[in-house]
């Protein structure tokens, strides 16, 4: 079945997922709630408990999830493309390490500013990841040649194990209190109690959602090589510069959101490229969608495995997402 046939029943399988998921995941936790109760409308708002727990204590949670999912899924893809490496994650360019050190030296020095109703933590961590890919970007595009892949590959990886020894050094000199805030917030953590952080991130993730939205068929002719993609008649060096830009700006908003939360950008590209093949004009949308819809599962299960504790969504992932990525380094080997 060609592409252009089997794109409409790809977002119409994924969109249900996701839709289904999102709607029923605020139903579940510690107090079991009825759908049928949150939308009566026979019911008066402050004496409706299940509505005040689906939309006040619940669904900012779950929209936070879905955002976060979609955006480290999708990033995962195109820096896979870009890379020419199936093992590479939305975390491989440094930009992970970036926010992590905004945010824990936000936590550190106590910053209390707020913006449009953003605390410092986020805005600190979106900092941070924005300033890790301007230092990879340019020692990449110091070569002359165009964005070298070889070059940010090394970039990032030296990035992030530099940023790591500068989030232990903060860490080891910060207070108890302020270590295991930021210690929580590294393992991944979606717990949005309002509306404003997502209002905050969605325009950054809408507008790298837009740039990656004309990259499929570049992608698609840059896993075979930068010349192949040039006799295609694809500007390769402006669609290795919009896939890292997009890529980061995603990672970047969806970290400062919900933490460093690992595996996504793995693990949803590849299962569903075994379901709909390696075109990206499937493969983007399709993880997009239900990338949102695994992180939204896997907080889920955070929220109950231990209730009424709750275990921080990265351990989840990456427990799945740790003998996935061994899986997928035998089968590449």
């Amino acid at each position: 079945m060609m592409v252009r046939q089997r794109l409409p029943l790809v977002l119409a399988v994924s969109s249900l997922a996701t839709l289904a998921t999102i709607v029923w995941a605020p139903t579940v936790g510690s107090t079991p709630i009825s759908l049928a109760r949150v939308f009566d409308p026979a019911i008066d708002w402050a004496s409706n408990v299940d509505a005040q727990i689906f939309f006040v204590a619940r669904l900012p949670r779950v929209l936070a999830g879905a955002l976060v999912g979609a955006a480290l899924a999708a990033a995962g893809v195109v820096l896979q493309a870009l890379l020419r490496n199936p093992l590479a994650t939305p975390f491989t360019l440094g930009v992970s390490s970036g926010a992590a050190l905004g945010a824990m030296l936000a936590t550190a020095f106590h910053l209390e500013a707020t913006l449009l109703g953003i605390s410092a933590v986020p805005l600190a961590s979106f900092t941070g990841a924005m300033l890790a890919t301007a230092i990879v970007y340019g020692l990449a595009a110091s070569q002359r040649r165009g964005l070298s892949t070889n070059v940010l590959l090394l970039a990032g990886v030296t990035l992030n194990a530099f940023f790591s020894a500068l989030i232990l050094f903060v860490q080891y000199f910060a207070d108890m209190t302020d270590a295991l805030r930021a210690v929580r917030w590294l393992m991944g953590d979606l717990d949005v109690g309002t509306l404003a952080p997502l209002a905050g991130a969605l325009p950054l993730l809408l507008l790298a959602a837009a740039a990656m939205a004309v990259l499929p068929r570049a992608l698609n002719l840059l896993t075979m090589g930068d010349e192949v993609a040039a006799s295609r008649g694809v500007d390769v060096h402006r669609a290795q510069r919009l896939a890292f830009l997009s890529a980061s700006l995603a990672t970047g908003a969806a970290v400062s959101l919900g933490g460093p939360v690992g595996f996504i950008g793995i693990i949803v590209p590849h299962l569903v490229r075994l379901i709909v093949g390696a075109d990206h004009r499937l493969v983007l949308p399709a993880s997009t969608l239900l990338g949102a819809a695994f992180l939204v599962l896997c907080d889920v299960v955070a929220r109950t495995l231990l209730a009424p504790v709750e275990v921080p969504v990265g351990i989840i992932t990456a427990v799945i997402g740790g003998p996935f990525f061994l899986w997928l380094l035998v089968r590449h080997a």
